[in-house]
């Protein structure tokens, strides 16, 4: 592991990341996160709105991996810089039962404009979440609609009982 660190560092150096985290995610970890965040951004002239927008997306993610990960608030966050764009990728297991509501609910997403984004949030706000949401149940609606390209995800069975679930935000 130790002679592979480098590796890893020019891995994630060569795909433009810039702060990655796995482990088990808590409130206090999210505020150092986000001035870790600041700081690195603010070095690359980021500006305010850009800074906030990656945050937003990066808590959006934590609260999902916080409430809804299969092995207790355990899971991983990247973020780093493209050509002309920051990225935020999540990850964490769930529960396979979860996987087809999980899978229609960001397919209907991916496919809808800006417009119908917003006409959505609105909608889903009047009515209340879910009973089985933890959150508002506005989360994935939030990280679609804050993102330049169609929301992104994908799930990797694992074994009868969990699958790994990866989500893909481009600010």
């Amino acid at each position: 592991m130790l002679k592979n660190l480098y590796a890893l560092k020019k891995d994630f150096s060569e795909r433009g990341i810039f702060l990655s985290f796995s482990g088990p995610f808590s409130q206090e970890l999210m505020v150092e996160i986000g001035s870790t965040l600041r700081q690195k951004m603010k070095l690359e002239e980021a500006s305010k709105s850009t800074v906030l927008r990656v945050f937003s997306m990066v808590v959006e993610n934590a609260q999902n991996i916080i409430h809804y990960s299969a092995e207790e608030s355990y899971g991983i966050i990247t973020v780093g810089r493209g050509d002309d764009h920051y990225f935020v990728l999540s990850g964490n297991m769930v529960e396979n039962e979860k996987v087809e509501r999980l899978r229609g609910k960001l397919t209907k997403l991916k496919k809808m404009d800006k417009n119908q984004l917003k006409a959505y949030y609105k909608e889903r706000r009047k009515k209340g979440p879910d009973e089985s949401s933890k959150g508002g149940g506005l989360g994935f609606i939030e990280m679609a609609r804050k993102s330049s390209r169609p929301i992104d995800f994908h799930f990797k069975k694992i074994d009868e009982k969990v699958s790994f679930f990866s989500v893909s935000i481009v600010i």
